[in-house]
């Protein structure tokens, strides 16, 4: 049997194709998102996803691309489970050849992984897990964050509630989120007094017993008497409201949140509390594209976790702007440390001793609108990255 010259082109041809294909793919930049996809945080999770996409398409002009290098986006689900997470950051630097990971969605989940990026010599840019012991005392120099932490919901929301003669008890999730918030809280707070701390399982839903305990704690006490709420995903501890504090003069307050979770912030008008991000509330380019754009692509506002998805995204990408498109993790770890880059939310800055990105914080009241489902965060008043005095708490 004699094969055709032109059949051997063929193959010829293919198998060159086959190699330029084989070039061409390993000259992509590898980007691992891993994130609880399932799970009680997968409202959260889907939010933070959206955003990055936006963001990387936003920080690159759409072609994502930088110098000449495709972005591919590798999603793998940590499931809101540690070992899960640890596994799936592994496989993703391992098997993947990931040049960079950004996530998880939960604390616990991230606090797991840490260890791993610093196995691999990679870096993982946490969000939006908020811990404060990530960018603190579990810390290592693979890890930064565009996620806000602890300190910086606490000391923001110490800016509504911390006067003399004011009482309060905490209300949180029995896990690495609540319980770093609660003392990243009590550490800011210099002239209210922490009375009382109340922590629930993650799955609760029935808040009745917790509530009476609160009540108890609070009810006797003189002055202004607020019970301070620190939850995230499932369970709906604002049910507490039906259990009539009022009857006590206890307030309800809280930081903010996604926008079905402040539903319930309807049936509490005038509330004060300080948020990370609500798409009303900043005004810059940035934001202005992404409200734009999600309402072209969604036809809904951008959520809490869109906008940290968004920042993270235009943080990898001016990162990589600042190597040429070099992922070796020592140029990457240079160019970011202490780099300032503009997100939704403005100006964000790495800071070197911790890589904790800094950025503002927004005072809010709660405004009761029937236009809006939900109760809508009126801006009292900005508060800047210089007004915010954050711990740094690791031990480089």
């Amino acid at each position: 049997m004699q094969i055709r010259p032109s059949a051997i082109e063929a193959v010829i041809a293919g198998f060159a194709l086959a190699l330029c294909a084989g070039f061409a793919s390993a000259q992509d930049i590898k980007i691992a998102h891993v994130y609880d996809k399932t799970g009680a945080l997968q409202a959260y999770a889907t939010q933070t996803q959206t955003g990055l996409m936006m963001g990387l398409e936003y920080a690159t002009g759409g072609t994502m691309k930088v110098n000449g290098r495709k972005l591919v986006v590798i999603e793998k689900d940590s499931q809101f489970k540690p070992d899960v997470g640890k596994s799936q950051l592994a496989s993703a630097f391992a098997d993947d050849k990931a040049d960079i990971a950004i996530g998880p969605t939960g604390s616990g989940v991230a606090l797991a992984m840490l260890p791993v990026a610093e196995e691999y010599k990679k870096i993982l840019l946490v969000e939006p897990a908020v811990a404060d012991s990530i960018t603190g005392d579990k810390w290592n120099r693979y890890i930064f964050r565009t996620g806000r932490n602890s300190s910086q919901d606490a000391i923001s929301n110490a800016v509504a509630l911390d006067k003399a003669g004011v009482s309060v008890a905490t209300l949180a999730q029995d896990y690495a989120f609540g319980r770093d918030g609660v003392k990243a809280f009590k550490d800011a707070l210099k002239h209210a007094k922490i009375v009382h701390e109340e922590y629930l399982p993650t799955s609760t839903t029935d808040f009745t017993a917790g509530a009476q305990r609160l009540f108890d704690a609070l009810k006797d006490k003189p002055g202004r008497k607020v019970i301070f709420i620190i939850w995230a995903g499932a369970g709906n501890p604002f049910k507490i409201a039906d259990l009539d504090p009022k009857r006590y003069g206890i307030e309800i307050a809280t930081g903010g949140n996604i926008l079905p979770a402040m539903a319930a912030y309807k049936n509490f008008p005038g509330m004060e509390g300080a948020t990370y991000y609500y798409f009303g509330i900043p005004k810059n380019p940035v934001n202005e594209w992404l409200v734009a754009e999600h309402y072209k692509k969604f036809k809904t506002p951008p959520d809490f976790f869109t906008a940290g998805g968004m920042s993270a995204g235009i943080a990898v990408v001016e990162a990589l702007k600042k190597t040429g498109g070099n992922t070796a993790t020592e140029k990457l770890i240079a160019a970011m440390e202490g780099m300032s880059f503009q997100t939704p939310k403005g100006k964000m800055t790495f800071r070197k001793e911790d890589h904790q990105a800094l950025q503002a914080m927004y005072h809010f009241k709660i405004k009761v609108d029937p236009a809006f489902a939900w109760g809508v965060p009126e801006l009292v008043r900005e508060i800047k990255i210089e007004e915010m005095n954050i711990p740094i708490r690791n031990k480089r």
